[in-house]
């Protein structure tokens, strides 16, 4: 699973983007009119609301025992490895999205935080999982 702050990973972003769990090529007339429906600035997370955020999530998979394999919380995104299980994927994500926006809002963070939406994809085998695992691990380097 993979989610985004808030105005940080555009449609139309060079880096390419997901719609409907399809990866598209960048494009500029595109991020130009994404860049105008935003109704906030930008959101990038600081070091130490990264490591809140990453314990928010560690904590709350804890409580209601979902096995995460890897984590990674970086400026602009979350990246999230975990067993399957038996809850439906919108609402895992929404529940981690919701959490951790309440506590960076404890901390003296304001507005929207997250941007609406998520990517995910499915791993059909251990070698896929792996290769997940070790991208997702790539970014806490």
């Amino acid at each position: 699973m993979t989610w985004t702050t808030y105005g940080s990973w555009l449609p139309g972003d060079e880096r390419r983007y997901v719609v409907n769990g399809e990866i598209l090529q960048g494009d500029p007339k595109i991020l130009e009119r994404s860049k105008k429906r935003l109704k906030s600035p930008a959101v990038k997370i600081n070091k130490k609301e990264i490591e809140l955020v990453r314990q928010t999530i560690l904590y709350k998979a804890r409580e209601i025992a979902h096995e995460i394999l890897a984590l990674a919380v970086c400026t602009n995104h979350v990246h999230l490895a975990a067993r399957a299980d038996d809850k439906l994927i919108e609402d895992i994500v929404g529940r981690y999205k919701s959490i951790t926006t309440r506590a960076l809002w404890q901390h003296g963070r304001t507005g929207r935080i997250w941007t609406k939406g998520y990517d995910k994809r499915f791993c059909f085998s251990e070698e896929e999982l792996k290769q997940k695992i070790q991208y997702i691990k790539k970014h806490n380097a």
